[in-house]
Order: structure tokens, then sequence, then C-alpha cells
């Protein structure tokens, strides 16, 4: 009876733990993300996020969108000045800054981005970008 009490409370324990560790994203988030997406970057990422070679960079699998938060959030916000000086992203067509967009339009459209095509990383907040965007000002 105590063992079996024991192993309730235990399986308890740990579902209330996976719960507060949820990381999940909410939909609207990926929705809004998409329709950023949609709008602003698919022209020249494609539709699959692959990018067209040596014009276009890919966002599936990119090291610069998925190890780092403030990277991506500096190259939206800068264009392609922000990867001035490194001849390995050598790409014909120049990524245009999107400073205009708001900051919760480039923390869901890149949380979007970071998590589909295959992609997975953690989500990119508001507080993310609007502090990226006060240090470049």
């Amino acid at each position: 009876m105590i063992r079996q009490q024991a192993t309730a409370i235990l399986i308890i324990v740990i579902l209330f733990i996976v719960g507060c560790n949820d990381d999940s994203i909410p939909q609207a988030t990926m929705d809004n993300g998409k329709k950023v997406y949609n709008t602003y970057c698919l022209g020249c990422h494609m539709e699959d996020a692959m990018g067209v070679p040596r014009m276009n960079p890919p966002l599936a699998g990119s090291e610069l969108l998925l190890n780092d938060k403030t990277k991506p959030i500096r190259i939206v916000l800068r264009g392609s000045e922000e990867l001035k000086g490194q001849p390995e992203r050598d790409y014909k067509n120049v990524m245009a800054a999107l400073g205009s967009l708001s900051d919760q339009e480039i923390a869901d459209v890149l949380t979007f981005a970071r998590n589909s095509f295959g992609n997975k990383a953690p989500a990119i907040k508001e507080s993310d970008v609007k502090s990226e965007r006060s240090k470049i000002k």
C-alpha cells in the first residue's frame, strides 16, 4: 500500500515538473510568424527555407539562425550589413534591413523560422528583440 502511494506521488511530481518546464510555443506565435515570413522572407528564402544557391542563404539548418538568439535578431534589424566581412557568407542578393517591423513581428518570425523547416530552437521573445534594437541605435 505504501509503495503504491509512493509511486503515485512520484508520478504526480514528475508530471508537475514536466508541466512546469513546458517550452512549447503558442500557436498564435507560429501563425503570426508564418504571416510575416510569407510577406517578407518567402520571396528570397523560399517556401521550404532552402534559399537559392549562391543567391540567398537557406534558413533550414542554418547555424546563424539556430545557435544564438542575438545574431538572427541583428540580421533582421540590420540586413546583410550584419554579415559584412564574412566571405563564407557570400550570396549575390543583399538582404534589406527590416527594422521597420515591430519587436513582436521580429520575435514571431524568428521563432517561426527557428521551429519550422526541420529546425528546433528556443523561442525568441519580444524583449530579446527590444534589447538588441536598443544596442544598435
